[in-house]
């Protein structure tokens, strides 16, 4: 799209709360003439570092609408297909501590031998010669580390390996196969291209009496690369008599939010085209959920058509509704026509969170309407809405792509006075403002800052790091960067992703 059409007219017929807002429909561009990759543009029309892309608040890169999508999501408990994270590495017990240290000691043991597996070497007798207690967070810790080490080059043995230990593992008395061992042999098969073995795992799944879940159908439909075998795999799981949708309403919603989280909007289409053609009532979230979908595939007229439906059959806008019409009116730089749907907002009990404010900024910030930005963001604090991390770094973000390195820096010291730690994208817009500013020093001083606070840089904070001390001739100190991260075994992997990069 080269204009932003919001929504139209029509709507706000609809809806009597709504018509003064019909100042949003307009389908001119905006005025911070922002594309539809999420790139600002400035005033001679040439794009900002093809790397200095924005990032959501969850670590992604993009154009800022997973910034609607993620709470849609996290509010049913669906996650963008990571059941995997650690929960038991941050307890302060000392007995849960070692209990855990134990528990790696025992994988690092177990993964020892798994690599010894060659022909003549019996494997299977060699785990039970290890005599360790095998538990659910033994089978986690060595189907994760199998899991991290796949590649293209060893994917058909890590498959092996991965399912040999799997079934040893499944055999031992007093220990039972969990959902999530299922889930994660299930990755290093999707890993490995072993798609006839994950369906044989989904089977056996259901015959051990395991619940089809939602993360099952998100690992499955991440393997299908074409249309076709999705709505194959959508269709297996809305036949299931086995698939535990809760807490759905029914089994067309868990699908839906699976699929916007794993950005499949043509297929959102699709399932809620089935879901009518079975006579299926949508919801709120429902709606919800086909609006993002219609958002993202640029069908604004169908989208306007969502919301006079939504009215029609009697549904009122909820919590996520407001998110993601405040995210149209930021995007299309209608600061007045938020103002007051913000007001709605009020008069219909809904006060607005630190969330909305969020969503609106941001949608601001990328239409170049830093002024609206600034005035929103003193007026949530006025409210008593106090700004959180991601709101303190979608505002730093803005004015760093704009060049105000001293307006992002007052921010940067002001979060931290009022209790909000920055987090690794705060931090990395703040060394990339740094680096624009030709202040390196500074920008790796920020790298160690960041390392002393305990927040540990991730890939994206050193590739902005080592890119912009590269483009600036400083070779020598951006082979220091690479070098640290490698000392510490960070990303080793993603060496070869830092461009030019050669070994000292």
């Amino acid at each position: 799209m080269k204009s932003i059409a919001l929504l139209g007219p029509r709507f706000f017929r609809r809806f009597p709360c709504f018509s003064r807002f019909s100042v949003l429909f307009s389908t001119e561009s905006s005025e911070g003439g922002e594309m539809d990759d999420g790139f600002i543009r400035l005033d001679n029309g040439s794009e900002m570092d093809d790397v200095f892309m924005r990032i959501e608040n969850d670590g992604q890169m993009g154009d800022g609408f997973m910034r609607v999508e993620k709470p849609l999501r996290e509010a049913w408990g669906v996650s963008n297909l990571d059941p995997f994270s650690d929960n038991g590495s941050g307890s302060s017990s000392s007995a849960r501590k070692s209990y855990f240290e134990n528990v790696r000691l025992d994988a690092s043991r177990v993964l020892e031998v798994l690599q010894q597996h060659s022909p003549g070497f019996n494997t299977i007798a060699a785990l039970d010669e290890l005599q360790i207690r095998v538990s659910g967070a033994l089978v986690r810790e060595v189907l994760l580390e199998i899991l991290k080490r796949v590649n293209y080059a060893n994917r058909e043995r890590c498959a092996k390996l991965g399912y040999k230990f799997f079934v040893w593992s499944g055999q031992h008395e007093n220990y039972r196969h969990t959902v999530n061992a299922y889930h994660l042999i299930m990755k290093i098969f999707a890993e490995s291209d072993e798609f006839k073995a994950m369906w044989r795992l989904v089977d056996e799944m259901t015959e051990q009496g395991f619940p089809i879940t939602a993360r099952t159908f998100q690992i499955l439909i991440c393997t299908c690369g074409e249309a076709g075998l999705a709505r194959r795999v959508v269709e297996r799981f809305l036949k299931s008599k086995f698939f535990n949708y809760r807490p759905f309403k029914h089994s067309y919603n868990a699908i839906l939010l699976c699929l916007l989280g794993l950005k499949q909007y043509k297929l959102v289409e699709w399932v809620h085209q089935q879901m009518l053609l079975k006579d299926h009532s949508p919801d709120i979230l429902t709606y919800n959920i086909v609006m993002c979908a219609k958002y993202r595939l640029g069908k604004l007229d169908e989208f306007h058509r969502l919301l006079e439906e939504l009215d029609t059959n009697g549904f009122s806008p909820d919590f996520h509704t407001f998110n993601i019409l405040l995210r149209l009116l930021g995007k299309g730089n209608k600061p007045l026509a938020a103002l007051d749907l913000l007001n709605h907002m009020r008069e219909v009990g809904f006060d607005p969170s630190v969330l909305h404010f969020t969503t609106l900024i941001d949608g601001l910030s990328r239409a170049g309407n830093l002024d609206a930005c600034k005035y929103f963001f003193d007026e949530m604090i006025k409210l008593g809405c106090m700004p959180d991390v991601a709101c303190y770094t979608v505002m730093i973000t803005g004015y760093i792509v704009a060049g105000e390195l001293e307006i992002a820096q007052g921010l940067f010291e002001e979060m931290t006075v009022r209790g909000q730690l920055p987090n690794v994208f705060t931090y990395n817009s703040m060394i990339r403002g740094l680096c624009m500013a030709d202040k390196f020093e500074e920008a790796c001083s920020m790298l160690e800052e960041m390392e002393s606070r305990g927040c540990n840089p991730n890939f994206l904070v050193y590739n902005t790091l080592v890119g912009n001390l590269r483009n600036a001739g400083k070779l020598k100190e951006a082979h220091e960067v690479i070098r640290r991260m490698v000392d510490k075994g960070q990303y080793v992997h993603l060496i070869s992703k830092l461009k030019r990069y050669r070994r000292c």
